[in-house]
């Protein structure tokens, strides 16, 4: 039987109609469910392509589209008359069933499937319309707040929380007329081109930095690197830090109430933005100040950094830090130069040199001050040379950012547009 449902605080022009709302099995029938892993079955040719729930959690936002998407091939030549309940059409829906977190559920909505049979397998749930769905609004519809919290009381688990058939049943499913529909999944797909646009632009860049630091700077050894600014042909030199930097020790009486702390992705962070909370110590007296272009090592280890992070205060005129930070001015290299010298990896012998009783403290470097500021670096003679290599990973930082700002704020808005558009 259908229900009116309520109707979404934004909707486009001219559609005034209320919504509909029914149970799932009244508008899906499910497929044959099959446990086909993809071990040993994937290849660069096959007579199948396979989709199973990492694909959905993980590869794919609320489409598949069969023409961008690389779904791996099955080899097995048996898999098309055992699974053939399991092939699937375009519109049909999977859902993953299982995840560690509350992604249990998520779901991709099929478009232009590959000329290859695709077959659903290990962990999801396949589902077809009985009728007709404009094109894009399932793929929104079944993964928004609006539908997803219809699922969150039915899923199971605590470490993996899983979906059933059983609970994708007890769902209602609310849409609108046929052309509300196309309109809504218009848009809404429209956006996600947006942002798979300004994704990939900042991946390509993130990528190509990693390949400059790489090519720009000496490897381990050599005192030439692999590419350089044309007109300079000096062999880079070896300085220790101490002979271009200064230590910072200065207590923090009263001037600044800035709890700092050093994020490997952001630099130098407001504490209480970073972790929502203030973990320093509400009086910070006995904190070391850092002033705006001065530098910070934190000794502390993590994936991304491994032999702990440096970083320079650019984003406030000064803050404070906690003792076991290691602190310093420069006054005899570029700035912006040191800034990505310690983004790669060409300091980490030297660290590792002195840090040879290995970690404490789950994961503090037992790394003296003085020890540190020995330690040796290598870098173009010329204050000129480190001054263009400083501006041009510094120009471009400033343009991953920018795409990054910008993928953030369409992701934003999808969320927000998400929020409104259903009920």
């Amino acid at each position: 039987m259908t229900e009116q449902a309520k109707v979404p605080a934004i909707r486009f022009a001219g559609f005034t109609d209320p919504w509909e709302q029914r149970k799932f099995g009244d508008c899906f029938e499910f497929l044959k469910s099959n446990t086909l892993s993809r071990a040993g079955l994937n290849g660069e040719n096959g007579t199948a392509r396979n989709v199973h729930y990492g694909d959905i959690l993980i590869k794919f936002g609320d489409c598949l589209d069969g023409e961008r998407s690389d779904l791996p091939f099955i080899t097995d030549d048996t898999v098309l008359p055992k699974f053939a309940g399991s092939i699937l059409r375009e519109g049909d829906v999977i859902f993953a069933d299982t995840a560690e977190d509350e992604a249990a559920g998520k779901c991709v909505e099929l478009r232009k499937l590959p000329k290859e049979p695709t077959i659903s397998g290990l962990h999801t749930i396949p589902a077809r319309p009985r009728f007709f769905f404009g094109t894009g609004y399932l793929g929104h519809y079944l993964n928004s707040d609006a539908y997803h919290r219809q699922l969150l009381p039915l899923m199971q688990g605590i470490k993996v929380i899983s979906v059933s058939k059983a609970a994708l049943q007890d769902t209602q499913v609310r849409f609108p007329g046929l052309s509300e529909q196309a309109a809504i999944g218009a848009a809404l797909s429209e956006i996600d081109n947006l942002i798979t646009l300004h994704q990939r632009k900042y991946d390509k860049l993130v990528i190509f930095k990693k390949s400059m630091l790489e090519k720009m700077f000496p490897k381990d050894g050599e005192s030439v690197p692999e590419i350089r600014f044309a007109g300079f042909t000096d062999p880079w030199e070896q300085r220790k830090l101490e002979d271009i930097a200064n230590r910072v020790t200065r207590k923090n009486e009263g001037e600044s109430d800035l709890p700092l702390t050093i994020s490997s992705q952001y630099g130098l962070v407001d504490q209480r933005t970073f972790f929502n909370n203030q973990v320093a110590s509400k009086d910070m007296s006995g904190y070391y100040l850092l002033r705006k272009g001065e530098f910070a090592y934190n000794k502390s280890t993590s994936g991304d950094s491994p032999w702990g992070a440096v970083k320079r205060l650019v984003r406030y005129e000064k803050g404070c830090v906690s003792t076991l930070y290691i602190c310093f001015g420069l006054d005899g290299a570029d700035p912006d130069f040191l800034v990505t010298y310690y983004e790669t990896d060409r300091w980490y012998k030297a660290v590792q040199m002195i840090a040879a009783e290995g970690a404490r403290n789950h994961g503090l470097l037992n790394i003296a001050p003085n020890d540190f500021f020995d330690t040796a670096l290598i870098l173009p003679p010329s204050r000129e040379e480190q001054e263009l290599i400083g501006l041009f990973f510094a120009r471009l930082d400033n343009l991953i950012t920018l795409h990054q700002r910008k993928l953030e704020l369409l992701q934003n808005i999808k969320k927000s547009l998400l929020d409104k558009m259903f009920v």
